[in-house]
C-alpha cells in the first residue's frame, strides 16, 4: 500500500472526525498492518500503489492512526474532515465502514466510538425539542417519565388499540407507543388507529389534567413515511415514532427535516451490530449519529431487564446523548456537542415496578421509564399496571421503599407480588 498511515506521534486536530476500533487480524496478520488496511481501505488507500495518486492530495486527506494498543486489539484513527459530504450521514458511513468489515485481513472489527468535530456537527440539526423542550412540552419539570408499549407488538384490531392505549394513559402513563413491527397492516389500519388512539389520548388528557403523547410508528418507504407523518400532524397528532436503522439514516435525515413534531427512535435491529463484542457498530455510535442527525428520545436499554448490554456501556451511552461534554476515558473517546441538544433516554426491556428504584438511582430522573409487559402483565390489568409503575417512580421521588410505598397502594402492591423486588 503506497501511503504509510501510522503516526503514534500525531495530536490530533479540533477537526478531525475521530474513530475507535477494536481490531482482531485475522491469522497470519499483525494490527499494525490490517491498522493500515483499515485506514486506507476508509479513505484514499487501496490494495497496491497506483499511479493516479496526487502527492498534495494524498498529504491533505491521509488519516493518521495515531494510538494503538496491541493488548486490547484497540486503535485510533483521525480523519480529515475534508474526506466527508457534511451533512450526509449515510455518505459518512459508507467513507468509513464501507468496505472495512469486508476485507480478508480482518477476522473482528468493531466500530467503538466516534468523535465528532464542531464543523460537522453544525452541518446537522439535532433534535428539535431534546430533554428540556420535552419537558416543557409534556409539563414535567423534575420526574421521570413514564410509557408504556402496546401489547400484544401485532394482532390488535384498532379500537382494541385505541382502548388499551387510554387505560394506560389514565392509569398515569405519560406516553403510549406503537411497537416496531406494527405499521399498516390489514388487521390494524395505520390511518384509522391513529385517529382513534389520538382521540382517546385527548380524551385520557381531560380526565386526568395531564398532557400524554402517542408515539405512532410512522416507519415506510421515505415518501409514504412523509405522507404518515402529515396526515398526524394534520389530524392532531403531537409525537412520532420511528425504525430508525431499518428506515436508514438517510430517510431520517429527511423526517428530521420534514416535521415539527418530536421523533422518537426506537433501536430495532441494533444487535445485527452491536451483539458481537468483537465484530460490527457500536450503540454508542448509533446514538451519537441519531442525536446528531435528531432524534429525541432513543431506546438504549436498561441496566435492568431482559435485554442484553452491561452496565458501564449503557450508561456511557446515555451520558453520551444526555450530557454536553464526555470525557476522554480508556475506553471511550471525548466528545463535545456543541449547538447538539441533549436527548432523552429510554429504558427499556423487561421493566417491572419491583426494578423502577434501581433503575432510577443507577439512570437518574432524565429518563422514560417504559414497560410493556410490566404494565399490561398485571394481574388486575392495564390500568393498575399503569397505577403501578405511576406508584414505584412516586415512591422513589419521595424517597420511599416500595415496600412502605405499597402499604397505601393496591396496584403497587399487588405488582410486588406478582413480580417482587
Amino acid at each position: 500500500m503506497q501511503n504509510k498511515f501510522l503516526n503514534l506521534k500525531y495530536k490530533p486536530k479540533k477537526t478531525d472526525v475521530i474513530c475507535q476500533y477494536k481490531i482482531t487480524p485475522s491469522k497470519g496478520y499483525t494490527l499494525k498492518k490490517v491498522s493500515e488496511e483499515v485506514a486506507g481501505e476508509s479513505s484514499i488507500g487501496t490494495w497496491t500503489n497506483i499511479g493516479t495518486m496526487n502527492k498534495k492530495v494524498a498529504e491533505k486527506l491521509s488519516p493518521k492512526i495515531y494510538y494503538m494498543n496491541e493488548k486490547e486489539k484497540r486503535v485510533r484513527i483521525a480523519y480529515p474532515i475534508e474526506l466527508f459530504e457534511l451533512g450526509n450521514v449515510p455518505e459518512i458511513l459508507s467513507s468509513i465502514g464501507g468496505n472495512i468489515y469486508g476485507m480478508k485481513s480482518v477476522k473482528g472489527l468493531m466500530w467503538e466510538d466516534l468523535r465528532i468535530p464542531e464543523k460537522m456537527l453544525k452541518s446537522f440539526k439535532g433534535p428539535r425539542y431534546g430533554i428540556y423542550g420535552l419537558r416543557k412540552l409534556m409539563k414535567i419539570p423534575k420526574r421521570p417519565l413514564v410509557g408504556t408499549i402496546i401489547k400484544p407488538k401485532v394482532g390488535l384490531d384498532e379500537k382494541n388499540h385505541a382502548r388499551v392505549a387510554y387505560e394506560a394513559w389514565i392509569g398515569g402513563c405519560d406516553i403510549v407507543k406503537d411497537d416496531e413491527n406494527l405499521t399498516n397492516q390489514n388487521f390494524n389500519n395505520f390511518k384509522k388507529r391513529f385517529l382513534l388512539t389520538i382521540k382517546a389520548c385527548k380524551d385520557a388528557e381531560k380526565k386526568t389534567g395531564e398532557k400524554k403523547a402517542y408515539l405512532i410508528n410512522c416507519t415506510a418507504e421515505s415518501e409514504e413515511m412523509k405522507r404518515r407523518i402529515k396526515f398526524v400532524e394534520e389530524n392532531g397528532g403531537n409525537y412520532i415514532m420511528l425504525d430508525i436503522l431499518t428506515l436508514g439514516w438517510g430517510a431520517l435525515q429527511t423526517a428530521r427535516n420534514f416535521t415539527k413534531l418530536p421523533i422518537h427512535a426506537h433501536r430495532a435491529g441494533h444487535a445485527i451490530y452491536d451483539r458481537n463484542p468483537d465484530h460490527g457498530m457500536s450503540m454508542e455510535v448509533i446514538a451519537q449519529l441519531a442525536r446528531m442527525v435528531g432524534v429525541d428520545t432513543l431506546h438504549i436499554g436498561t441496566v435492568y431487564g431482559k435485554m442484553t448490554g452491561n452496565k458501564e456501556e449503557i450508561l456511557h451511552i446515555q451520558e453520551e446523548i444526555e450530557m454536553q461534554f464526555t470525557p476522554q476515558t480508556k475506553m471511550n473517546l471525548e466528545q463535545k456537542w456543541y449547538n447538539i441538544e441533549p436527548i432523552l433516554g429510554v429504558a427499556s426491556g423487561g421493566v417491572y415496578p419491583g426494578i423502577v428504584p434501581k433503575i432510577l438511582k443507577a439512570m437518574g430522573n432524565n429518563i422514560v421509564v417504559q414497560a410493556g409487559g410490566g404494565v399490561h402483565g398485571h394481574p388486575d390489568g392495564t390500568i393498575a399496571g399503569a397505577k403501578a409503575m405511576r406508584q414505584a417512580i412516586d415512591a422513589f421521588m419521595k424517597k420511599q421503599s416500595l415496600k412502605k410505598y405499597s402499604e397505601n397502594h393496591e396496584e403497587l402492591k399487588r405488582a410486588l407480588e406478582n413480580w417482587g423486588e
